[in-house]
């Protein structure tokens, strides 16, 4: 079993050149499956991780969730990348707090989001990533921090604004930046041709694949709640024909 801090520096080297796979697990099972398949690292899913427990995205309390992130780092020997939300806190001060107790989980990387229930003023969230940045700073590890622009929760794509807040994430210490929910291929070409930090890229409903994310200059291509959306879907079709006709596909 790989130490955390073999696991973290083969996590930071992954960024260094080419373009690599995360999958998104979202219990111990999928883990575990998705470290025999032969992925060299995993990343936690907010919604997959809430509708393993009953509730929907954005429900879990930080301490379910720093439970669930210390229970993947345990199941495997791969480094896990955590999806942190908003930092589960109104304040800077409060992300920094809860940052610190995420790194202690044994996690390689986390990211801080720029939504919790409408985006925070671009200020506020520089704020908040710099934050991040100091208690990553202060706990003495090497663990990466992911600025993320949330362009999928926005009302009209501006990809102007989109690049405007990783520019000043990446400013603010972020060393990995991430748009979840842009999808025309030149779009995410346009971002790491305008940003000066490894480029993260959502697979899901593009219609593209990690090779064509790896063309334009990707580092690494996660698909956040796909595998768990797909997993659930074809639960619910074995469940209803048990249910309807007392048989299994």
């Amino acid at each position: 079993m790989r130490t955390i801090a073999e696991r973290r520096a083969t996590f930071r080297a992954l960024h260094q050149s080419g373009c690599f796979a995360l999958p998104n697990p979202w219990d111990g099972g999928t883990a575990v499956r998705l470290a025999n398949a032969g992925f060299k690292a995993l990343a936690s899913t907010s919604a997959g991780a809430a509708w393993a427990l009953g509730k929907v995205d954005g429900e879990m309390t930080v301490d379910e969730v720093l439970g669930h992130l210390r229970f993947l780092v345990g199941v495997t020997d791969l480094p896990v990348n955590a999806d942190f939300e908003a930092g589960f806190a109104d304040t800077a001060d409060g992300v920094a707090a809860n940052v610190t107790r995420c790194v202690d989980t044994g996690v390689a990387a986390l990211s801080i989001e720029d939504w919790s229930g409408d985006f925070f003023p671009l200020e506020a969230a520089v704020e908040r990533i710099r934050a991040a940045r100091a208690a990553i700073d202060r706990s003495g590890q090497d663990v990466m921090l992911v600025g993320r622009c949330e362009a999928f929760r926005m009302k009209t794509l501006d990809m102007d604004e989109v690049i405007k807040r990783l520019q000043a994430y990446s400013a603010a210490g972020a060393d990995v930046l991430y748009a979840p929910g842009i999808k025309p291929l030149e779009a995410t070409a346009r971002i790491v041709r305008e940003v000066d930090k490894p480029v993260n890229a959502n697979l899901t409903a593009t219609g593209l694949s990690v090779q064509d994310f790896a063309g334009v200059g990707v580092r690494r291509v996660s698909v956040g709640g796909a595998l768990a959306r797909a997993t659930y879907a074809a639960f619910d079709g074995f469940a209803a024909r048990f249910k309807d006709e007392g048989r299994l596909p």
